[in-house]
């Protein structure tokens, strides 16, 4: 730790929520407890996590209506409020982006390390799906902007001195969108919690889905496949969908709606296997489930490529169809699954080996930014 910067800010997006970016924040607080934590909007009651940093420190955007909750209300100004900030008293900063924070500007004298999420999925690896879910009668407002939004971007993209991906398919789009180079080290996952016995639920036999329920997640696919073969399956989340699914969904599918922590693990440790059937850039799902000892079932796309081990640890689907998904669900044999095996598969994602090889790198990468001053 001796070779690290002295003085070191982290910036995030926006600060009001709880998901997985906000743990790879708190995993980089234990190794950075006096960098404080700059972001666009900080919403102090959906952020409460984020009390633990020395300082939060929102942008002028914090004042506008209803920012705090509905920051996409002002995604013009969004970039505009990352290069507002002044980070010449700091030796590094650590920009945790999916979107603007690494567009903050920086002195020479300061090293800009982005651990990126992914690029901006609206703008660019998922721009046709965001775009078809906007109201046609729009198009004149939103397509410009979208334009614009991509402009700066790329301009942003140019901004850190090095990149950090979270998944070997991020830093692919990282090199096809914005021409750079990134090392990749994998985001934390809380291993112990989940390996932990935990008494079952009252359900027997089921299969689990574990995620917001929203269109891209694909869950009305799982559901219909779970209507037609009558098996029992629990659906933790909610989301824009969930009103219609419900509709959708026969008396075995049971929807459990936002859980506590004991819960979800319950849920985890004894399922015969969780449903994962849509692209993620990570997904901290699957190595939850495995790190519970449970096999995934999941399509072939994204970070769960790098976290699932086909035939070992979960089965990988190559059709993104509800036909495919219907047959190996209904040729599924979990007893043919090592918990052992799975657990140990997950084991290579703790918090620990995160902050370690994120230490290295960083490390690494200020001092050879230090020999070029």
């Amino acid at each position: 730790m001796a070779d690290l910067p002295k003085k070191i800010a982290i910036i995030y997006d926006r600060v009001n929520k709880w998901g997985g970016a906000e743990r790879v924040l708190l995993a980089l607080h234990e190794i950075f407890p006096q960098a404080p934590l700059f972001t666009a909007v900080y919403n102090h009651e959906s952020a409460r996590w984020a009390k633990i940093f020395p300082q939060v420190i929102p942008s002028f955007l914090q004042k506008f209506p209803y920012a705090k909750s509905h920051h996409e209300l002002y995604p013009w100004l969004t970039p505009l409020a990352f290069e507002s900030f002044n980070f010449n008293q700091y030796d590094a900063v650590i920009s945790v982006t999916s979107t603007d924070a690494k567009g903050i500007v920086t002195q020479p004298k300061t090293f800009h390390l982005c651990y990126c999420l992914t690029p901006t999925r609206y703008l660019w690896s998922h721009e046709q799906f965001y775009k078809s879910q906007l109201d046609p009668g729009t198009r004149f407002i939103t397509y410009p902007l979208f334009n614009y939004l991509k402009f700066w971007d790329r301009i942003a993209s140019t901004r850190p001195d090095i990149y950090v991906s979270i998944s070997q398919t991020v830093s692919g789009r990282v090199k096809k969108y914005y021409g750079r180079d990134s090392q990749v080290v994998y985001p934390p996952v809380d291993i112990d919690v989940y390996s932990q016995p935990s008494p079952p639920p009252s359900i027997k036999d089921f299969f689990l889905y574990v995620g917001r329920l929203v269109g891209y997640k694909q869950p009305e696919i799982i559901i219909n496949v779970f209507n037609r073969l009558e098996y029992p399956l629990v659906i933790v989340g909610s989301g824009s969908e969930e009103k219609k699914l419900k509709r959708l969904a026969k008396p075995h599918i049971y929807f459990a709606g936002h859980v506590s922590q004991s819960q979800l693990v319950s849920f985890y440790q004894h399922t015969k296997a969780v449903i994962f059937f849509h692209e993620e850039d990570f997904g901290l799902v699957p190595v939850e489930a495995q790190a519970a000892g449970k096999p995934v079932i999941a399509l072939n796309l994204g970070g769960v490529t790098e976290t699932v081990i086909h035939g070992k640890t979960g089965i990988l689907i190559d059709d993104n169809s509800e036909e495919s998904l219907y047959s190996h669900i209904y040729n599924f044999d979990h007893r043919l699954f090592d918990p052992g095996i799975i657990r140990s598969n997950a084991a290579r994602f703790s918090k620990q080996r995160f902050q370690r090889e994120f230490v290295k790198v960083f490390t690494s990468g200020w001092s050879k930014y230090k020999e070029k001053l």
